[in-house]
């Protein structure tokens, strides 16, 4: 599983066999997708996308959770970082890129907007949606098109204030911490069972980046 957290036009490729086995373990993640609400045909991996490509960027963020003993499945009492909108629709912190942004900083942006918290360690990568839209027009003048890739990622991080809810942004109500299982059901209440894929290959990349030598979690 790929670890990279270096951004450039020609990224490492993770091993051929490493990403059928990980096809093979997550398959709902790595299934072709349409995403009828911006006419995209996507589909994941876990190679790193070019700079140029990368529109959205999101996180699955582990936070301590709020004052209970550690659930099952959770020995390090950490929790995935989730918000809430208004349409009471749970979903994970991140965005789109304005104009120029880099990707560490529409990282910061999105986080302290959406879920009001910051990053303890850089972000680890562990891959990507690759979308191709029939839309006549990119989503925003200065995105590519037709092509474009959705980055995703974990990281350790805080949740140390209220989200700045900008008027352009996502209206959020609610920030929650919660068990990693809880996290996996509450974003695929409604949607597709990817989601839960998504949030168990960030737990199993966290534990093997430990195991590795990285930063412990839940340290």
């Amino acid at each position: 599983m790929t670890s990279t957290t270096t951004r450039s036009d020609e990224p490492a490729q993770p091993d051929p066999a490493e990403l059928e086995a990980l096809a093979r373990r997550f398959p709902r993640l790595h299934a072709p997708q349409f995403w009828a609400w911006g006419g995209y045909d996507a589909h994941f991996a876990a190679v790193m996308p070019e700079d140029r490509l990368v529109t959205n960027i999101h996180l699955i963020g582990f936070a301590p959770l709020p004052d209970t003993p550690s659930a099952p499945g959770t020995p390090d009492g950490q929790g995935v970082v989730l918000c809430r909108d208004e349409r009471d629709h749970w979903f994970l912190p991140g965005g789109t890129r304005e104009r120029d942004e880099s990707i560490d900083d529409c990282l910061a942006r999105e986080l302290r907007e959406e879920a009001g918290a910051r990053l303890l360690d850089a972000p680890v990568w562990i891959g990507a949606h690759r979308c191709v839209t029939d839309r006549p027009t990119p989503y925003r003048p200065w995105q590519p098109h037709p092509e474009k890739a959705w980055l995703w990622g974990w990281g350790e991080v805080v949740v140390d204030s209220e989200p700045t809810n900008p008027e352009d942004g996502e209206s959020v109500v609610e920030v929650r911490v919660v068990a990693p299982a809880q996290a996996q059901e509450l974003l695929s209440h409604g949607r597709d069972g990817w989601w839960a894929e998504l949030v168990a290959l960030a737990v199993e990349s966290r534990e093997k980046h430990a195991r590795a030598g990285g930063r412990t979690p839940g340290a």
